[in-house]
């Protein structure tokens, strides 16, 4: 097969960890030597010259348009993005800026399929490129990509005429299938596609945790939580920080870089818990292994979710979770032993982690929650379905 996936999330020089889970799918399902993949990650920068001044786009507009990201080619074609303005007009920009180059490499070598990696814009986008070619094309739900567009007047149309024409779609966990399937879209052609997990790095440690805390840099002299995130309303690191003020001898470590850390810098401080709060930035996957390996806790409190990443990591790492009840967190939180799904309450989620500090369960039964998991798995399942909708001649 050959197939060209696009998605808006991909990692790259301006965001080494964006996507990052991306990445490992497509590598995953290259590996099963079944498949070609021409991987194009749409770069969204607003007119000249506010591309170029804007903080937030000056990196991106640096990104060459044909790139080398972990040994694989990635091209990156630019699309006009008007930040703040008219976001269902997105995905027709995205087209319209890749037909030309989709038109030119199905000349080239022709593709078999097209995949989408997020319904929005992706999916759209990917809609209006396989008409154009006359191809079939696929459509994965993660999350917010359901959740959120789907309020969104004219995205939430597009979203649901893409997933009507998809020859298959893809859903993170058995509640987001339900969802998409809410929107009234056929059941039957929508898969659970799990994540997967990298396993050289998030395993349950040899040494304790007590010793696992001296190597990190901060100190080691309480209980640690961790929250691995964008710090985005959605996330709820909000909630965290309030807990940690009925939680005196714990420290908070949020992992991860966004719009809110002044806002939740300023409520540690009103608070009273900045000296225990560490903003740690966006950080590499092995040291983001390294924390949750250390931690007591690892405290996620969304509004919405498919079936995170940080989830599945931290239960690998042995370490038990609190989150809320957001999309797949009952499929993989099946046990209290590896942790508590709560309120999204400050009191609620203090009292849960108070339990799990008083009651530790061993690292290895914690573990075992996701012993399934691995992007072994996931690269050839995500294969399968693409021969499924390809029928027996693929």
């Amino acid at each position: 097969m050959r197939v060209l996936s696009l998605s808006t999330l991909y990692p790259s020089a301006a965001a080494p960890n964006f996507g990052r889970f991306v990445e490992l799918s497509l590598n995953a399902a290259n590996v099963t030597g079944e498949v070609e993949i021409v991987r194009i990650s749409p770069n969204g920068l607003p007119p000249w010259p506010a591309s170029r001044f804007l903080s937030a786009y000056r990196e991106k507009a640096g990104l060459p348009r044909e790139d080398i990201w972990g040994g694989k080619a990635v091209l990156r074609p630019r699309f006009t993005l008007l930040p703040g303005m008219a976001p269902a007009r997105n995905a027709a920009a995205i087209a319209k800026a890749l037909l030309p180059l989709a038109h030119k490499l199905h000349a080239e070598k022709p593709f078999d399929l097209i995949d989408a990696q997020f319904f929005w814009p992706d999916g759209p986008a990917a809609m209006q490129i396989a008409g154009a070619l006359g191809l079939p094309f696929s459509i994965k739900a993660r999350g917010a990509d359901i959740h959120y567009w789907t309020t969104i007047s004219g995205c939430r149309e597009k979203i649901i005429e893409a997933a009507q024409k998809a020859a298959g779609l893809l859903a993170v966990s058995e509640t987001i299938k339900a969802d998409i399937a809410a929107l009234g879209v056929d059941a039957g052609k929508i898969s659970v596609h799990r994540t997967g997990i990298d396993r050289s790095l998030f395993t349950v440690a040899a040494k304790p945790r007590d010793e696992l805390r001296e190597r990190l840099p901060i100190p080691a002299d309480k209980s640690l939580l961790v929250s691995v995130g964008a710090l985005i309303p959605r996330k709820g690191q909000a909630f965290a920080i309030r807990a940690l003020a009925q939680l005196p001898d714990t420290r908070l470590a949020l992992i991860g870089a966004g719009e809110d850390r002044a806002a939740l810098e300023k409520l540690a401080h009103e608070t009273g818990v900045s000296e225990r709060v560490h903003f740690l930035g966006s950080l590499p996957h092995a040291e983001i292994a390294n924390y949750l390996q250390a931690a007591d806790v690892a405290v996620l409190p969304s509004a919405s979710e498919g079936l995170a990443n940080a989830w599945i990591e931290a239960l690998a790492c042995g370490t038990p979770l609190i989150i809320t009840d957001a999309g797949g967190a009952r499929e993989v939180l099946r046990s209290s032993d590896a942790g508590r799904i709560v309120e999204r309450d400050a009191s609620a989620i203090a009292a849960a982690i108070r339990e799990l500090l008083a009651s530790p369960t061993q690292r290895e039964v914690v573990a075992a929650q996701v012993t399934d998991y691995s992007w072994q798995a996931n690269g050839a399942a995500l294969v399968a379905h693409w021969r499924r909708l390809l029928g027996p001649a693929a």
